[in-house]
This record gives structure tokens, sequence and C-alpha cells, in this order.
């Protein structure tokens, strides 16, 4: 019985030792959010999102739509940090958040996290065309098979 004991108390020990690791986890899982300028990311994608149900709900009023975009934005980044845990864990270490964290306070890495967006702005037409490109090359390469 004693055994049976200390092996329940262990798993009870350990449990709250790891939903503590997960929290501090998701505490500097946000904050590395925050300083990549993905948290602002994030943002603007509710801000989209609520734009998109005002655009079709117009029987509530503005004020309804943006007390419920404050109050998203207010908790969803953290419930999203949480949600991510998993994943982000299995990858990268809380010294490597850290780490993270560290290059992103820098002025280098403030100036990438103000720059992204505009870069990702612009890529994405060049990675079109890119893509176009190599799909042309594809389909020529395929119809030459073929022949």
């Amino acid at each position: 019985m004693k055994t049976i004991m200390l092996w329940i108390l262990l798993v009870f020990a350990n449990t709250a030792i790891w939903g503590q690791t997960d929290s501090e986890y998701a505490k500097t899982l946000k904050k590395m959010f925050e300083v990549s300028g993905s948290e602002a990311t994030y943002q603007g994608v509710i801000s989209q999102m609520v734009q998109m149900f005002k655009n079709q709900n117009s029987a509530l009023s503005g004020s309804d739509f943006d007390a419920m975009e404050a109050e998203f934005k207010k908790t969803s980044i953290y419930d999203l940090a949480e949600m991510l845990v998993p994943v982000y864990s299995k990858h990268l270490t809380m010294d490597d958040l850290k780490a993270i964290i560290q290059f992103y306070e820098s002025p280098a890495g403030k100036k990438l996290a103000s720059k992204t967006p505009m870069i990702t702005q612009e890529s994405m037409a060049i990675g079109q065309e890119w893509g176009y490109k190599i799909g042309m090359e594809i389909q020529k390469k395929l119809e030459e098979k073929k022949d």
C-alpha cells in the first residue's frame, strides 16, 4: 500500500512540475512572439477575422465588434502560445527561446522584426513568379517525355 501511495504521489508531483514548466514555456513563447513581431501578425489576423464577421453581421454595432476584437486580442495570443507549447517544445528548448528573444531584442533583431512583414509581402510576388517559372519548366519536360 505504501508503494502505491508513493507512486501516486510521484505521478502528481511530476504532473505539477510539468504543468509549471509548460506554463513558463508558454510565457517565454509568448514573449518570443512579442519581440519577433509574430504577435502583431496574429493580432492582424484577429482584426481581419472580426472585420469579416462585421461585414456579414450588420445587426451588431461597430462598438460591439470593437469590444470583441479588443477582448480576443487580449486573451487569444496567450491561448495560442499555450496551444503551441507541444510543437515548439519538441523542437526548441527553453534556452533556445531565450536566445531567440535575446536576438530579437538586439538592434538587428528589432530591425528584422519590423521589416519582416514588408519583406514577406514583397517576397510573395517573387515567390509566385518563381513557382510559375518552375511549373512551366516541369510541364515542358513532361511534354518532352511524352514525345
